[in-house]
């Protein structure tokens, strides 16, 4: 008896303890979806079986936007290599800023929820008298993500047009124009803001102004202050109830109050983000 006790023992003792690795691949790609892309990509790094389980398509199509074909089939067009690629490096690719339509526009998406972002160009806005280089140009500068603003000199009629088609996966999203009053550049390393032309904005209120061709219509009036700050200037939110239609977006600001000039701002760009983001990008 004590001999055959000595035995259980012994092979107790010898028995394999079950590990994380021993979990099949599948069971942890069905935990995996549940969480948040970053969570996902740290326990990817525990060992090999949920790096393999990290890659499922079934995943990260769950991840990415309904409408993340027609971002891909818009932003990458003669890109297959992109387009043949799983749905890990798809997320992945479009987490990065995209240019697209000849560097005007960028797109990308929050890493953490999915959420679509879209900013356009000051170059893709219709500026009325940005030809006339007595009042507007364009100027680089390394605070703007297409490297390049509008500045206006001085002005009496303002007014900033600009509209987009595209399409947008369900939800609940806020348009801003994102300016700056005062020209910044860097002097002996350091960041320095000329307001010389900095006028007639506290006189009277900007009007911004958002349409959508599924019903929504934003106005709001603002006055432009904060020289030397980037400011996010809040235009109006709209709703998207249809993931695979087309919405058309027009968007303004204006100030044509000729009994004053107004002039020494920057405009950058127009952002598109998901409600819940706050006003600074």
């Amino acid at each position: 008896m004590g001999a055959n006790l000595s035995g259980d023992v012994s092979d107790m003792e010898g028995s394999v303890q079950p590990r994380l690795g021993d979990i099949p691949e599948c069971c942890v790609a069905l935990v995996l979806m549940y969480l948040d892309p970053p969570e996902i990509c740290n326990l990817a790094r525990l060992n090999r079986t949920f790096r393999g389980a990290s890659w499922a398509d079934f995943i990260w199509e769950s991840k990415l936007p309904t409408n993340y074909r027609f971002i891909v089939d818009k932003v990458f067009d003669e890109m297959t290599m992109v387009k043949n690629s799983g749905k890990r490096d798809i997320y992945t690719t479009l987490c990065k800023p995209i240019p697209f339509d000849d560097g005007t526009k960028e797109i990308w998406l929050d890493k953490n929820k999915g959420g679509i972002h879209l900013s356009i160009s000051s170059k893709a806005l219709s500026i009325t008298g940005i030809d006339d280089r007595r009042y507007w140009n364009f100027i680089a500068i390394d605070e703007s993500r297409f490297q390049t603003v509008a500045y206006l000199q001085q002005t009496w009629w303002f007014e900033v047009n600009g509209e987009v088609d595209f399409q947008f996966p369900l939800g609940k999203y806020s348009l801003f124009f994102r300016l700056h009053l005062g020209k910044s550049s860097k002097r002996l390393g350091r960041r320095v803001c000329n307001s010389e032309h900095v006028h007639g904005w506290n006189i009277k209120p900007v009007k911004f102004e958002l349409t959508t061709s599924n019903g929504h219509r934003a106005v709001s009036e603002c006055y432009l202050d904060n020289p030397g700050n980037w400011v996010n200037y809040h235009v109006g939110d709209f709703v998207v109830d249809n993931p695979h239609a087309l919405i058309k977006i027009k968007y303004s600001m204006t100030q044509i109050d000729c009994t004053h000039t107004k002039g020494g701002v920057c405009v950058d760009c127009v952002l598109i983000c998901p409600g819940s983001v706050g006003k600074e990008p």
